[in-house]
């Protein structure tokens, strides 16, 4: 009979300490298809000290971003967002294209300028800022392999260069993961044509992007 007192006070205890117990922070990431490959692995990682999710679908460019970024931040009461535009912005498109995505560096228009990008990713990160009192990481644009149909490989650099200086202007944290990108593209890259990775390189990039996320946790 003592020893089934003991449990039960211990029993109790715990159900009284458990009711104390910290909330998981809740973290939004945003972002294009790179970031819908490597999600899964960054909510894996993170499972056990918070609550990761992605916007719905695909972030695409900073247009879309304008369009969507309320109701994106309306779905929770966030602790983090990880947030990024930039491969969808600098991709040049032609109605009569026949490659994926209608990609065409050669005859097509891109989607924003440099100007325009500067322009709305500012005011993204001011009304991120109005509707939400989280903790702001950018993360820089992943790199663009040479032979890429819509995008030349130095408006990655050009692009990220002009997000950074946006968001220290902001005071955003800064995720830079584009020299991790590259040498994880070089290794796990799905070709030099293409901007995406293979199971694996999605799997880097989340464990680079989770380890960068538990500093801020």
């Amino acid at each position: 009979m003592k020893n089934l007192k003991i449990v039960f006070v211990l029993l109790v205890l715990v159900l009284f300490l458990s009711s104390f117990e910290q909330p998981k922070p809740k973290i939004l990431i945003i972002g294009d298809s790179i970031s819908n490959g490597y999600i899964p692995f960054v909510k894996e990682r993170l499972k056990d000290i918070a609550e990761v999710y992605h916007n719905p679908g695909n972030a695409k460019h900073t247009g879309n971003g304008l369009k969507y970024i309320e109701s994106w931040l309306a779905e929770g009461d966030w602790d983090i967002i990880h947030f990024n535009w930039g491969l969808w912005d600098l991709c040049y498109r032609h109605p009569d294209s026949k490659v994926q995505g209608k990609r065409d560096k050669v005859n097509g228009t891109i989607t924003f300028g440099a100007e325009d990008y500067e322009k709305n990713l500012e005011t993204l990160v001011k009304l991120i800022k109005k509707h939400s009192d989280a903790e702001l990481i950018f993360a820089t644009t992943t790199y663009v392999p040479e032979n890429e149909a819509g995008r030349f490989s130095e408006d990655a650099i050009k692009y990220n260069a002009i997000a950074k200086k946006i968001m220290k202007a902001n005071g955003v944290k800064i995720n830079d993961i584009f020299e991790v990108s590259k040498k994880i593209h070089g290794d796990y890259g799905k070709g030099n044509d293409d901007v995406h990775y293979t199971e694996k390189g999605y799997e880097l990039l989340g464990e680079y992007i989770s380890e960068f996320i538990k500093q801020v946790i």
